[in-house]
């Protein structure tokens, strides 16, 4: 699913330098990390998350330059989910997010499996605020392809002779039955099980919900705020110096960029900027006080170079989005009534269930976003490393969201890399050049063919042409149907951490 901000979070956050230890000394011995002193901050206070309070702390002198073994620049789902996998396996670190606070704007994610496996091995899994939506996709695929085999009519709704609508669970099972207005088709699909090697869960969980949650399983003072990286320069073999841009110098033995699709860090390692798709999305979250009436599946609608979608995420909270084409990215709009305007203009005649879950969005909830990827070709793009600095997420990867898999092959990134970082500090039995060089020769294969099938999956549901449609329609979904495997790229094994 396509994520979202949100309003500001309610936090009040300033700006701290209170930096701790990274690495013990009987650990970082072997690959000559240093323990540092602890900055002591004047006084700190609590701020209560919708989880255990996180202390945030004032520094009351700034140093010139503050050395620190370990940096994690960026405080989004990456950058966090790499922060608790490092401490639950003993290792320290520190992160740098340039907003004043946690970017707890963007209105939901839909985690299929492979997330949700990694948010377990890192212990947040099951906390009671990450759980409210669980789609059993097994129990759906079972249903429908029942329904295929026996040659039973699927009713679906009809909503114009240029769309066609179905509830699913599944981001990539693109449709049990296409509508082009009058007529119903219908096809065999009993392949498609065969292809399931395990149940399949989906789960919707609101974005600001799981970064507080990661954050709570940090150390006090661990995230420092209002800390936008300036500049990177190698100093030697054995020292990374950062500039922020109050000033403030930072030496370092490890940067591990977690700063988003516009990575600073991706840039001075040598990587392209994303390329736009030719599509942009607008995304909010319908909010319903005294209850939302939606069941829990996920929604898609299809038109002609227009979708869209929405799910509930919670008792009184529906995200949305609505995906269109454009020959450019746009001008930046950060008007939000004009842009639930344009919303609302794209989708005036489409089902009311959608205009009125655009309708209840307050304003500040809309946005409009250009989606962007990056290939990353063999012998062209640069490594996932260089030295000891480590791209992680969308700084390396970014994709459109046409698998839902972003924030998993994040949540993947952070949990291996961690393993393989921590396994060189802690048994000294290869350099931590070493453990990023093995990280990227095993996430690559993962995460390029990943990107490349979510941008082609993208092209293939944005196609405006009526023929062309008309193909997508009567030919291409009905072989993706029979064909598999469609989610086989949810299949990942993903052990619990522990300190070693």
């Amino acid at each position: 699913m396509l994520s979202s901000r949100s309003t500001k979070h309610r936090w009040q956050q300033h700006r701290f330098f209170a930096l701790n230890s990274v690495v013990s000394t009987s650990s970082s011995s072997s690959l000559g990390l240093r323990t540092s002193t602890i900055f002591r901050p004047r006084f700190s206070r609590r701020v209560r998350t919708r989880g255990r309070p996180t202390r945030l702390s004032i520094a009351g002198a700034k140093a010139e330059v503050r050395e620190e073994d370990i940096f994690i620049i960026g405080a989004g789902i990456a950058g966090l989910a790499t922060a608790v996998s490092l401490h639950r396996l003993g290792v320290r670190s520190m992160v740098l997010e340039q907003a004043e606070s946690l970017r707890t704007g963007g209105t939901s994610l839909t985690l299929f499996k492979n997330g949700w496996r990694v948010l377990d091995a890192i212990g947040v899994g099951m906390s009671s605020e990450l759980n409210f939506l669980k789609f059993k996709v097994i129990q759906l695929l079972t249903t429908i392809i029942h329904s295929l085999c026996h040659d039973h009519q699927l009713c679906l709704p009809s909503w114009g002779h240029d769309r066609f609508c179905y509830s699913s669970l599944l981001n990539f099972f693109m449709a049990s039955a296409v509508q082009d207005g009058s007529k119903v088709r219908r096809w065999k699909g009993a392949a498609l099980l065969q292809y399931m090697r395990y149940s399949q869960e989906v789960r919707a969980v609101e974005r600001r919900i799981l970064l507080e949650t990661l954050a709570n399983q940090l150390p006090p003072d661990v995230i420092t705020f209002s800390a936008k990286l300036e500049k990177i320069e190698r100093k030697d073999s054995k020292e990374i110096m950062l500039e922020l841009t109050d000033g403030t110098k930072i030496s370092t033995k490890i940067v591990i960029g977690c700063d988003g699709i516009r990575s600073p860090i991706a840039k001075w390692m040598g990587f392209s900027e994303p390329k736009y798709v030719g599509h942009c999305a607008f995304r909010g979250l319908g909010f319903y006080p005294d209850g939302q009436p939606y069941e829990p599946k996920v929604n898609y609608i299809y038109g002609r170079g227009v979708r869209a979608g929405f799910v509930p995420v919670s008792p009184t909270k529906v995200y949305w989005f609505v995906c269109f084409n454009s020959s450019t990215a746009g001008p930046k709009i950060t008007d939000s009534l004009v842009l639930k305007r344009q919303a609302l203009d794209v989708v005036g005649n489409w089902p009311s269930e959608l205009l009125n879950i655009i309708n209840n969005s307050p304003d500040d909830t809309v946005i409009r976003t250009p989606l962007v990827d990056r290939w990353l070709w063999p012998g062209i793009s640069p490594p996932a490393s260089a030295g000891k600095v480590v791209l992680v997420g969308d700084a390396w990867h970014p994709m459109t969201p046409n698998l839902g898999q972003g924030a998993c092959c994040a949540l993947e990134d952070a949990v291996i890399l961690a393993r393989k970082l921590a396994g060189a500090i802690r048994t000294g039995s290869g350099s931590v050049e070493d453990a990023f060089r093995s990280y990227g020769s095993e996430r690559w294969p993962r995460v390029f063919p990943l990107t490349v099938r979510a941008n082609l999956v993208g092209s293939l549901l944005q196609w405006d042409n009526p023929a062309v449609c008309s193909v997508r329609n009567n030919v291409i979904i009905p072989k993706l149907v029979r064909l598999g495997p469609i989610l086989e790229h949810t299949n990942f094994d993903c052990e619990p951490l522990y300190q070693i």
